[in-house]
């Protein structure tokens, strides 16, 4: 699905995103063409297999389901080694129940007798194509430092997927190592694409409420994009910032938070919230402001797609054909807003949060797009459509509602402004719908049960520290 990293998790910066795909049950999202930074901000997250281990240890879960529209309906279960508390190794198991339902119904094995019936779905049962699985291995090398090595493979495919992961922890920086063998991405229409290896360095600076933070990151692709199997072909073609070649990233920016209000009634006593961080009533607004410079060597080193739009959108944009090569740089904004009613301590009605926030990726085009709107209005002409969707942000928003005790509702979704045509219409970009359950007894945790109507795609996930 395209964030859950909720929208909160990510602000400005594309993390990466999950998605019941893969067992590993992770894409990294498509670089944009030329700005904003693409891959950014990719910080050390739990891994599927430890997921899966906590639902079935601490919650009583048998199986973990998920649904994806490649293979349907799925269950997976995992097999843990304790070698020791520096190493966890994992064995993630995953059936495929739709298609052994689809295939029993198919061989007509429910009219036949009992015994020739249990002997029919014996065999059934050991067909390999029904199964996948990921082994996974993680140590904890330092305090500091954590490896992880992992392979994934299907019973109705002889190829494989690899992963390495390096993440160091410095005082104030998370700087984070992979390798993979293909890497799958995902664009933003919902295509999933599979990269043959993919090569990455990401040196974040550790976030906060307000200051600076800087970002610098590698990423180097190798051999030809292909889309993932089991889709439909992609309207818009193999996006070009994945075709072979190194992108060199880095960008700065400047974070303001301000709170407008905080409530000052108390609490309940000897009760504790479902969840720490969301037990604060306030209202508050951010704002960001940075600057990115983007150099790209190789295949990947395509023109600006600015150089396209009739009104000459540009930014810094130095093209050298003779090497293959492409320097970008523009500015960027973002604006936020939340607000949140009650201290999510009591059985009904003590959660409502909402969060908005408005990005501006290119600050040239929007200065650009400003311009040319305001001489359209100074000469009593149109505007003209391009103008104005140059000015418009892109928009996020995010509504969670308690339900009961630890259950909660949301949504989140992408909001965009169709100005094409005589009439102009909002309408929901990739919404998505999940249930929230609050691990009470961890401080910030919950199980999350997601569904993506765009995407068709169901998953049920453990999120730990997150607003």
């Amino acid at each position: 699905m395209k964030k859950l990293r909720w929208a909160m998790d990510g602000g400005f910066w594309d993390l990466d995103v999950s998605t019941p795909i893969t067992i590993d049950g992770v894409a990294r999202p498509v670089p944009a063409n030329p700005l904003p930074l693409g891959t950014v901000g990719r910080g050390a997250r739990l891994t599927r297999p430890k997921q899966t281990h906590f639902f079935q240890r601490f919650m009583s879960a048998p199986f973990v389901p998920s649904y994806g529209p490649s293979h349907g309906f799925c269950i997976q279960r995992a097999l843990t080694f304790p070698f020791s508390e520096y190493w966890f190794a994992a064995l993630l198991g995953q059936f495929n129940l739709q298609k052994f339902i689809s295939s029993v119904k198919e061989n007509g094995l429910l009219q036949q007798s009992e015994s020739s019936w249990l002997k029919s779905i014996g065999k059934h049962l050991f067909n390999k194509s029904f199964y996948a699985f990921n082994f996974c291995s993680e140590f904890l090398i330092t305090p500091d430092d954590t490896a992880l090595l992992s392979i994934e493979g299907y019973g109705d495919d002889k190829s494989t997927r690899k992963k390495a992961i390096l993440h160091h922890k410095f005082l104030h920086y998370n700087l984070t190592v992979e390798a993979a063998w293909p890497e799958l991405f995902v664009d933003h229409l919902g295509t999933y694409w599979d990269v043959p290896l993919s090569l990455a360095m990401d040196l974040a600076s550790v976030t906060s409420d307000s200051g600076a933070s800087y970002h610098f990151c590698i990423n180097n692709n190798v051999g030809t994009p292909k889309q993932h199997q089991g889709q439909l072909a992609s309207a818009t073609g193999m996006p070009k910032t994945l075709l072979p070649g190194l992108s060199i990233k880095s960008a700065f920016s400047f974070k303001k938070h301000v709170d407008i209000w905080k409530s000052k009634a108390p609490k309940l006593k000897m009760v504790q919230p479902y969840d720490v961080f969301l037990s604060n009533p306030h209202i508050s607004a951010s704002g960001m402001l940075g600057a990115v410079l983007t150099t790209c060597l190789g295949e990947n080193s395509v023109r600006s797609e600015a150089e396209d739009d009739p009104l000459l959108f540009k930014s810094l944009n130095l093209h050298a054909p003779g090497v293959n090569s492409t320097i970008l740089a523009d500015i960027f904004a973002s604006m936020s807003f939340s607000a949140q009613h009650g201290n999510f301590q009591r059985l009904f009605a003590d959660l409502t949060r909402f969060y908005a926030r408005f990005d501006f990726p290119s600050g040239s085009k929007f200065v650009l797009g400003a311009k040319h709107l305001a001489q359209d209005l100074y000469n009593s002409r149109q505007p003209s459509l391009e103008a104005i969707k140059a000015i418009c942000p892109k928009a996020t928003f995010s509504l969670q509602q308690q339900m009961a005790g630890p259950f909660s509702f949301r949504v989140d979704s992408g909001v965009s402004l169709n100005l094409d045509g005589s009439r102009w219409h909002v309408s929901m970009n990739d919404p998505v719908f999940a249930i929230e359950y609050a691990l009470q007894v961890l401080g910030s945790a919950k199980a999350v049960a997601w569904f993506s109507p765009k995407r068709q795609e169901f998953m049920i996930e453990l999120r730990f520290f997150e607003t």
